[in-house]
């Protein structure tokens, strides 16, 4: 296994030992660093490092492993220009164990997010995020963890774009995983990766991350994201933004799902109630009255209303049940 063969010249001396101090810290472990690392398997025979044991606590692991970078570009418009039109903003390399590449990467893709602003249904201002964090984050984090690090001479690519991130990862989707099985389908390339960077806290379920980014995505009432592999030696996610429109977009989405004349027929407190219902799933009194900032009796005459009109299920055994909850209708 790639992961596991050791690395010639290495030594425990290349290690950080800040990052291997957090490793055992997650550990609950006081052994020193190169038992930690040993009882790990990150450390082989004589003393060496393993790929893994470089490209997750060596210091410089790009001095072993050249490929071992994360290049993040900013660019102006849509697409890349070149010669004089050349439209690259921002453009930073991050080296160095996986910990503090992806914590690099990660302030650096923040601090170029955008946010914007609308006018609710009551006239209040409301923020929005470019991208929902956990879908770009978990983005980085799975390109890391799963990039095929034997291909040689290729780094982990994350472009910036007005209307859309790309986040290009060297390799093919690994062993039995396909575009149209990704979201349930559960294999690691680099298992030792993985492993390490799930008691980070960064990786939790196989795959289930996939399907997370999907959701999140669709509760920012953004296009799905979208899963490719470029001349089949890469793995490439797309997030689109569509921030500008987002809004708009998601009463489109009400429309086709309830009819544009019922949705203008509703009054505010139902509109909003409907939205929370399509983006939660479901809905109760206390949280429709938490969002309009008025009394549950009110949020409970809205909820009541709208099953009348035939939008809205009830769910419940009976009017005093705690759990009773209503859901859009289909």
């Amino acid at each position: 296994m790639f992961e596991d063969e050791p690395v010639p010249d290495s030594s425990i001396d290349d290690i950080d030992h800040e990052v291997v101090d957090r490793f055992k810290r997650t550990l609950g472990t006081t052994v020193s660093d190169e038992q930690a690392l040993r009882s790990a398997r990150f450390l082989t025979k004589d003393g060496l490092l393993t790929k893994a044991g470089v490209l997750l606590f060596a210091e410089h692991p790009a001095n072993f492993l050249p490929q071992a970078r994360v290049r993040v570009l900013r660019f102006e418009g849509n697409a890349l220009e070149t010669g004089h039109s050349l439209n690259i903003i921002k453009d930073r390399t991050f080296e160095g164990p996986i910990p503090k590449t992806v914590e690099g990467a990660a302030m650096f893709i923040s601090g170029m997010l955008r946010e914007y602003q609308y006018m609710d249904e009551h006239a209040k201002f409301q923020t929005i995020p470019e991208y929902p964090e956990f879908a770009w984050f978990e983005g980085l984090v799975n390109a890391v963890t799963h990039r095929d690090y034997s291909y040689a001479g290729e780094h982990i690519r994350i472009s910036m774009y007005d209307d859309r991130l790309e986040i290009l990862s060297p390799g093919k989707l690994p062993n039995t995983v396909t575009l149209e099985n990704m979201r349930t389908t559960r294999y690691a390339r680099n298992p030792r990766i993985a492993k390490t960077l799930v008691a980070f806290g960064w990786v939790r379920e196989m795959n289930e991350g996939v399907q997370r980014i999907y959701n999140e995505m669709q509760a920012a009432f953004l296009h799905d994201p979208i899963y490719s592999e470029p001349n089949d030696q890469y793995v490439k996610l797309t997030l689109e933004n569509s921030s500008t429109s987002r809004v708009l977009r998601s009463q489109d989405t009400l429309e086709s799902h309830i009819g544009k004349d019922v949705l203008e027929s509703l009054n505010e407190y139902e509109i909003a109630a409907v939205q929370l219902a399509y983006s939660e799933k479901k809905i109760t009194k206390r949280n429709l009255a938490a969002k309009l900032n008025r009394s549950t009796k009110l949020a409970s005459g809205v909820l009541h209303g709208l099953v009348d009109k035939d939008i809205l299920s009830w769910h419940g055994s009976s009017s005093r049940d705690p759990q009773q909850y209503y859901t859009l209708n289909q």
